[in-house]
């Protein structure tokens, strides 16, 4: 975050932090750093500002953009679209995003709020279809004056913008934080994990990388239903099977990402399930409000740390194993699957203490011409006697000292 007055949200684009996970860690057994670079805290709440930014700026320098003139037109799964709905409403740009239909309304909504035109399209057109988004953002292209579509599938600075921005910030802030006996480091980057999209985070952050620590290993995550991962057998089982998690995986190889093994060393298959169970588990551990993808990504590096290729790093004390969180659950908060694990989790023992003492004062009150009705929480929270007896007794000995 910059000390500085900032012009304008472009400038609180990115310079995201990396935090420890020391609690997910231990939980699974780790010796090693698992260190995550939380992009929602970013201006437009996503790692998606980052080549927003990037290429509305190299475009402009090319001549390309001309406020007042120019619609920028672009086929996104939404944060893309919502880091060009921030740049364009500060330069004065009008958007059009074309959006697949099982993408969040959140995403619709501050899309509309940033002054973008958003055009819904269906989910199960194939990329090359006229019916996709991509297929309708090339219709309106062609047919709107001014339209231009920056195209973050092909757009070298995609790519570019995570060499040169997300890459040295993880390394600068790796090397930054000096070894001490009780948190120990490597104070190189060890591993890296990421979902792949459009693939241009993992192909810039791997070259960044690369230039840090020629033995790094760089991991991808791809859903089950994607064809993104390497080699194509890792697909097969699943190709073409729907997955809800939203900002990863594709139904074709976008020019930006690099399959070469020598910049992708390895690849994991997430399922919906466990990464939603991720969610949860970063949430109520680590205290950050991350997004499905964040999930997949924790997910497929856990994975990744169990396996025989990535146990001597997670075995390593030191070693330090990056992991990306895209963005942040604002985008996500009417889903089913948010809501099962904020809303529908088994209740807590503080949850059965909390109907316990409502219950008595409900019991209390009650009158022989009136009988109150128990109090919505004494008929919501339940929990066994045996879950509460603990919270209980801890409860009674801070009462009586």
């Amino acid at each position: 975050m910059s000390p500085y007055i900032l012009d304008n949200a472009l400038g609180a684009v990115g310079n995201t932090p990396l935090i420890r996970l020391d609690k997910i860690r231990d939980l699974n057994g780790l010796k090693c750093n698992l260190l995550a670079k939380v992009e929602y805290m970013s201006a437009g709440g996503s790692v998606k500002d980052r080549i927003a930014k990037a290429m509305v700026e190299a475009a402009e320098a090319e001549g390309k953009l001309i406020p007042g003139q120019s619609v920028v037109i672009e086929p996104t799964s939404g944060n893309t679209g919502i880091g060009l709905a921030m740049a364009c409403a500060i330069k004065g740009y009008s958007v059009i995003i074309t959006l697949p239909d099982k993408m969040s309304l959140e995403k619709e909504a501050a899309l509309r709020a940033l002054g973008a035109e958003v055009v819904r399209t269906p989910t199960q057109a194939a990329w090359d279809s006229p019916e996709s988004h991509i297929g309708v953002a090339k219709r309106l292209a062609r047919d709107i004056p001014g339209g231009i579509i920056l195209d973050q599938y092909r757009n070298v600075n995609n790519p570019l913008a995570h060499e040169y921005t997300t890459g040295p910030e993880i390394i600068d802030a790796v090397k930054g934080t000096p070894s001490t006996s009780t948190k120990p480091s490597s104070e190189k980057v060890d591993a890296l994990i990421a979902g792949a999209g459009t693939g241009g985070t993992i192909t810039g952050l791997s070259r960044a990388m690369k230039k840090h620590n020629k033995d790094v290993i760089i991991v991808g995550v791809d859903p089950k239903g994607s064809i993104l991962a390497y080699p194509d057998t890792l697909n097969t089982a699943d190709e073409g099977a729907q997955y809800i998690v939203e900002g990863i995986g594709y139904d074709f190889i976008p020019d930006v990402l690099s399959r070469d093994v020598d910049d992708v060393h390895a690849w994991v298959k997430s399922s919906d399930e466990e990464s939603f169970k991720a969610v949860q588990t970063i949430m109520r551990n680590e205290g950050l409000l991350v997004g499905g993808s964040s999930g997949s990504a924790l997910s497929g590096a856990l994975r990744w740390l169990a396996s025989d290729s990535g146990r001597v790093i997670a075995q390593t004390e030191g070693a330090n194993v990056v992991v990306l969180f895209a963005d942040g659950i604002r985008n996500y908060m009417s889903k089913p699957w948010f809501y099962k694990i904020a809303l529908e989790q088994e209740p807590s023992p503080l949850a059965g203490v909390i109907a316990d003492i409502l219950k008595s004062d409900s019991s209390e009150s009650e009158t022989e011409a009136a009988p109150a009705t128990p109090h919505p929480a004494v008929l919501t929270l339940e929990a066994s006697e045996k879950d509460v007896q603990p919270v209980k007794d801890l409860l009674k000995s801070t009462i009586h000292s």
